[in-house]
Formats: structure tokens, C-alpha cells, sequence
């Protein structure tokens, strides 16, 4: 009788050095050509389709996994009538058919510009400076798709057998995923039955060990609109008389949030926090300690010869985790009704508009604080001013599901080899949507939602970079995972 032959198991060490080498000659000039197109999510450029900076990144990644000729490949763009494409791949399992697929998830479109970059950077500008690529959308999360045909391709080359993989890469995540949804419908039977997802756009505590990450917020935006003239008048001849726009407008927030203390008012949009993941907020700040609040660019100014910098809401490194991930929080993200400085005379403005951004806890509705926040805001207006709360949206957050112990080894086994640390597990305050449609649709799946926005990594704003000697070892970490299940 032949002896059974026991599968190949990946090399750790063999895998790190050839995904190294993978991402320093391919990976970073693609990506470095992505940088360059500022194809932004459709929220930003509603003339997308006419643009055409969205096809063309999806054109060029679809290009680029096309070429690295992996056995059992197939690839399409989906574009449905009217919606965002997104790019889909599947990869036909090596290992004995269970039925079971991994889903591996990123996205294309980008924030837009934001101002304050420095001097030799700049959002469309790729610059690469001491391991790390500066330029929008790089780190969020432009490498997820190259990174994740990489870690294919070392299951590859490493003879590890492996279940059927497919791919989901969007235009539409920072919009929401508004169309993605539609897309998963057309899709849902050639998904197949998804064991284990594996998601690039998330963050990392620290740039010294694997991260996974347990929750995710929900948001809810809009813009609140008060109008109290049909056009500006002078405010000498005015004010006194015709209350401010603006001061009816800090009323009007008062409904919402108590400024002291930057607690959000409704009782609905708070949940109590499970009692696994304060156990995980506990251990994640005695591994980071202050670095949970330093990580961020705080203003400073010179204090008496010394330097004085502007204060977090606490120093608690647990309260700093939960309140950035648990707690919900109001943000005034964009403004309307208000001249340059150099153009603002003495003139009361008839009405002012902010775009308002609320993050909400994990388990929390969004859609019934877009209807709450309707009512608070805009009923029984301050001197019956036009009050308006308008083009709102929500998505809900995520909380993981219990985490199985194949999982739970391989995170931590990976960890280990390509860092020399076990697993952290942290809440992330933003919102990833599509995860809790995969929550929903694929109860008994595990979720590797993981990412490489570190601390100042700062996605969104000026200077985002990505760290790549993080990437590559993420990207190691990824491949090891999915050769590990069961």
C-alpha cells in the first residue's frame, strides 16, 4: 500500500522573501501608476462614467492580474447599467472540492484631494521616501488587489493546495458601496459559499505585528441646512435684529450633541459594548499604550519656551480605544454659505449648511438615525428658520462573528513568522459596508478584515502613505492564513 502524502505546507520565510520581491519589481510601479489617477468615488465625481478614471484604474489592475498567468484564473469587469464597475476573479481550488470559497475584497475609488500635503507630496503626486509611497489611495486601499493575487501566486508557487477564491474589487466604497450591493445580486451563484473573507481595507494598531480587526462603525451623513434671509444685508443695519445663521445653527446641533463633553444627545444611537471585545480593548492598550492617541498630527504651539500641544478627549489609552470605536461621534466635515477670509465683508450671510458625519457604534441602525436625526433637527426651528436635513445616508456598522479556533491559530501563527509578535485585535472607528452584508449573507464565515493604515498613515488626508515593509509582510500573513484552513 502507497503511504499518504502530506500536503505541502507553506515556508514562512521562503513566502516572505519571494512576496518581497514580487512587490518591490511589480507592485509598487503599478501602484505608483495608480496614484497618478485620481479616480475618485462617484459621491465626488457624480461625472464619473463621462471621466472614465474609474475604468481605467479597474482597466489597469484587471490588466496587471491578467498577466501574472495564474493556473486556473478567471477574470471580468462587471458593469451593471448605470453603477460603478467592479472587478471579479476566481481561482479554481488545487485541494479536494468542499464547496467552500475564500472572498478576497478591496477597492479602486478614492477620497478626494484634501488640502495641507507637504510641499514636495501631493495627492496625485506618488513619492516614494524611506519604505513608504505617498499619494491618495495607495493605502486605501489601492494595493488590496495586487497584494491579494501575490499572496495567490505563493500558494502557487509553493504547491499548497487550496479551496476556490474569488474576488470582489469595487469602485463605489467610498460612496458608501452603493453599488456593490446590485452587483453581489448579479453575482451571488457564482460566489459560491464563502468559508472565509479576507479584507485589505482596514488598519493597523502598530506596524509591529498582524492586526485584525473586530468591529467596525456605522456612519450616517447629510447636510444640515439653515436659512434665515433670501440674500446677505448689511449686519450693521441687520444684526441684533436678524438672528445668525450660524448661531441658529449651533442651537439646532445642541439637539444633537453636547458640545462640552462631544456626547451625541439620543439615547438610540448608543449600544453597550460586548463584553468580548472591552476584553480586547483592554489588552490592545497594554500593547499600545500611549501610542493610541500620539499617533495622530496634534497642533502645537511654543508655551513659555516649552511646546504645548492641543489635548485628546481622554488619556485613557481603553477609553481612547472605545470611544473611537464604540462611541458614537458628530463631525463637521464640510461647510457652505461662508466667503473666503479675504472675500468675508461686513455682510450677515442669509444661510449657513454643514455637512454633517456621525459615526455610530457597531450595532447600531443607521437608517433609523437618518430618520431620527430628520426629526430632531428640523421640528420647531429657532425663529421658524428654514431648517433642512438633506441628501442623508447611512451604513451600518460591523461587529466580527466568534472567531473559530483554526482562525484564531493561523492569525496568531502568522503573526508570529512574518513579525515575530502574536495577533492584535482591534475596533476600527470607520465603516466598511460590505461587511455586514457578508456577515448577513454568510453567517458561519470567518472574516479576515485586516490593513496597513497604521499610525500617521492618515487615509483621507494630507500625506497618506503606505507603509510598505508592512504590506509585504501582510501580504505573507494573508497567503499563510488561507493555507492553513481546515
Amino acid at each position: 500500500m502507497n503511504a499518504r502524502i502530506a500536503p505541502a505546507q507553506l515556508q514562512p520565510a521562503q513566502a516572505l522573501e519571494r512576496i518581497s520581491q514580487v512587490w518591490d519589481e511589480h507592485i509598487l510601479p503599478q501602484l505608483t501608476d495608480y496614484i497618478r489617477i485620481p479616480a475618485k468615488s462617484p459621491m465626488f465625481a457624480p461625472d464619473w462614467e463621462q471621466q472614465g478614471l474609474l475604468d481605467a484604474v479597474v482597466r489597469n489592475a484587471a490588466d496587471w492580474v491578467l498577466a501574472q498567468k495564474i493556473d486556473g484564473l478567471a477574470l471580468e469587469i462587471v458593469r451593471l447599467p448605470g453603477r460603478t464597475p467592479v472587478l471579479f476573479f476566481e481561482v479554481a481550488a488545487t485541494q479536494a472540492p468542499s464547496g467552500q470559497s475564500v472572498l478576497m475584497y478591496g477597492h479602486l475609488d478614492k477620497q478626494p484631494e484634501f488640502s495641507g500635503w507637504r510641499a514636495d507630496l501631493g495627492p496625485w503626486t506618488p513619492k516614494y521616501e524611506d519604505g513608504k509611497l505617498y499619494g491618495r489611495g495607495g493605502a486605501d486601499d489601492g494595493y488590496a488587489v495586487y497584494a491579494s493575487i501575490a499572496a495567490v501566486q505563493e500558494l502557487k508557487r509553493q504547491g499548497v493546495p487550496h479551496p476556490r477564491i474569488v474576488g470582489l474589487i469595487e469602485t463605489s466604497e467610498e460612496s458608501g458601496s452603493r453599488d456593490l450591493l446590485p452587483t453581489i445580486d448579479a453575482l451571488k451563484t457564482r460566489l459560491g459559499d464563502i468559508a472565509l473573507v479576507v479584507c485589505l481595507d482596514s488598519g493597523a494598531g502598530n506596524y509591529d505585528q498582524l492586526w485584525l480587526t473586530t468591529s467596525l462603525r456605522g456612519m450616517v451623513a447629510g447636510t444640515l441646512k439653515v436659512e434665515i434671509l433670501t440674500e446677505g444685508v448689511h449686519s450693521g443695519d441687520a444684526s441684533g435684529l436678524v438672528p445668525s445663521s450660524f448661531r441658529v445653527m449651533r442651537q439646532v446641533l445642541d439637539r444633537l450633541e453636547d458640545s462640552a463633553t462631544g456626547r451625541l444627545l439620543p439615547a438610540s444611537f448608543h449600544c453597550e459594548v460586548p463584553a468580548e471585545r472591552l476584553a480586547q480593548a483592554r489588552a490592545t492598550a497594554a500593547i499600545l499604550g500611549q501610542e493610541i492617541t500620539q499617533r495622530f498630527p496634534w497642533a502645537h504651539y511654543d508655551c513659555g519656551g516649552s511646546t504645548a500641544f492641543a489635548l485628546p478627549t481622554t488619556q485613557d489609552p481603553v477609553q481612547a480605544l472605545l470611544k473611537r470605536t464604540w462611541e458614537p461621534t458628530l463631525s463637521v466635515t464640510g461647510a457652505e454659505g461662508f466667503p473666503a477670509l479675504q472675500d468675508a465683508g461686513n455682510v450677515l450671510r442669509p444661510y449657513t449648511a454643514f455637512k454633517l458625519s456621525l459615526r455610530l457604534p457597531p450595532l447600531v441602525d443607521a437608517a433609523q438615525c437618518v430618520q431620527d436625526m430628520k426629526a430632531l433637527l428640523e421640528d420647531n426651528a429657532p425663529y421658524q428658520a428654514k431648517v433642512t436635513w438633506q441628501g442623508a445616508s447611512g451604513a451600518n456598522g460591523w461587529n466580527a462573528p466568534e472567531t473559530s479556533p483554526w482562525f484564531e491559530d493561523a492569525l496568531n501563527a502568522a503573526s508570529q513568522a512574518h513579525f515575530g509578535a502574536p495577533c492584535g485585535h482591534i475596533g476600527q472607528g470607520g465603516t466598511i459596508p460590505l461587511m455586514g452584508m457578508l456577515s448577513k449573507g454568510f453567517p458561519k464565515a470567518q472574516m479576515m478584515v485586516c490593513g496597513v493604515l497604521g499610525p500617521r498613515s492618515n487615509a483621507h488626508g494630507p500625506n497618506e502613505f503606505l507603509h510598505v515593509p508592512y504590506a509585504k509582510r501582510l501580504t505573507a500573513a494573508v497567503a499563510q492564513v488561507i493555507a492553513a484552513m481546515p
